[in-house]
């Protein structure tokens, strides 16, 4: 990924969509040629449904600012779970205040899940949206999406799916999901960070009007009106994030010549290595189900406080994350006010799980009493 990135700045560094000159060729072909990639990686019909972002976050607010203020009126509902990231939350949020539409939330079972019969007793002839995340990025819940967006459409209402924490950890088919709208960032998939994609279908698309205006996403201009370029390009005003998509382009080369299928098993196992090994711990609390496909597992250990474990790991070379995951919500749905949490990708082991299993240890013997 780093190489692309260096060859497109040394070698073919210029805009695209504009000039006829060698460089400018060389670009848009690359930046194009990243666009075709993710449109297979996640199984999209055409390219056209293909607008590169600068991440999830901006990709979910597109949504929430083009589409939904558009649909949405006093009276109609938005459906979301307490488990979402704030950028699939506050986005949400400002609709329902813009438009005096109303949220409404599946509640969660005590394992963190959502099931069927939770979503049904929500969502109904008033719902517009339904908004979820694939995978939670704090207790490693995969959420049902598939049989989530039939019950939406059912309804009338569109499925988005914030995708960023399930598309660089199993495969990922948005036609079989027939989801609307797919979120997902670079940077969670071995891609750079500041480029990210929105999927969604074209004829909702195409019923969109952009969120930006200036250079490259017109078609004509004049004095007191203008009009777009056709998709995906009418999404992506400005100079678009070139080098980023073309380093996205390189991790998904990678990400599918190890395949998707091969690291959801590797972060399965990893994880379930790592619920197992914690739960030796006395006094150390998970979170979540323990039946999980993504490599995160969730905890707290007695009563130190999650940014202590964390400083006490990273002194040991171990990396967690400590805090409430801009997750809020959640945080109080699990009565904590914070959680530490272990992440693994491709290229952890067993042996790296071992290191913080000992690691922990460790810290709940320096703090005593405090667990």
């Amino acid at each position: 990924m780093i190489e692309a990135l260096q060859h497109y700045y040394e070698f073919d560094n210029a805009n695209v969509h504009r000039g006829v000159h060698t460089l400018g060729s060389r670009a848009t072909d690359a930046y194009e040629g990243a666009r075709e990639k993710v449109a297979k990686f996640i199984h999209a019909k055409s390219t056209k449904e293909i607008i590169f972002t600068r991440g999830t976050t901006t990709a979910l607010n597109m949504v929430a600012a083009s589409y939904a203020r558009s649909v949405c009126k006093e009276g109609d509902e938005i459906v979301l779970t307490p488990m979402e990231h704030h950028s699939n939350l506050i986005p949400w949020q400002q609709v329902a205040k813009a438009t005096g539409a109303t949220l409404k939330y599946v509640t969660l079972q005590p394992d963190g899940t959502v099931t069927l019969p939770e979503v049904e007793k929500v969502v109904n002839s008033n719902t517009k949206v339904v908004s979820m995340a694939y995978v939670s990025n704090v207790m490693g819940v995969v959420n049902p999406v598939k049989e989530i967006a039939a019950i939406a459409h059912r309804h009338g209402a569109v499925m988005v799916v914030d995708g960023a924490q399930s598309t660089p950890h199993m495969k990922v088919d948005v036609q079989d999901l027939d989801c609307d709208f797919y979120a997902f960032s670079g940077h969670k998939m071995c891609g750079p960070t500041g480029i990210g994609v929105l999927y969604g279908k074209k004829a909702l698309l195409e019923s969109m009007e952009p969120v930006e205006f200036g250079g490259e996403m017109i078609d004509e201009v004049g004095l007191y009106d203008s009009n777009w370029k056709e998709l995906p390009w009418k999404f992506e005003g400005g100079t678009p994030i070139i080098a980023g998509a073309v380093g996205l382009g390189a991790a998904i080369d990678f990400l599918e010549e190890i395949g998707m299928n091969q690291i959801e098993e590797h972060e399965s196992k990893l994880a379930m290595y790592a619920m197992d090994r914690l739960s030796e711990i006395s006094g150390l609390k998970l979170y979540g189900p323990r039946d999980r496909k993504v490599g995160l597992v969730t905890f707290n250990l007695g009563e130190v406080h999650p940014h202590d474990v964390a400083t006490v790991l990273d002194a040991s070379g171990i990396a967690i994350r400590a805090g409430h995951h801009c997750c809020q919500p959640l945080m109080r749905w699990l009565e904590a006010s914070s959680t530490a949490r272990a992440s693994f990708y491709l290229y952890n082991t067993e042996q790296d799980v071992d290191r913080l299993i000992s690691a922990l240890i460790q810290t709940k013997e320096y703090f005593g009493d405090a667990t």
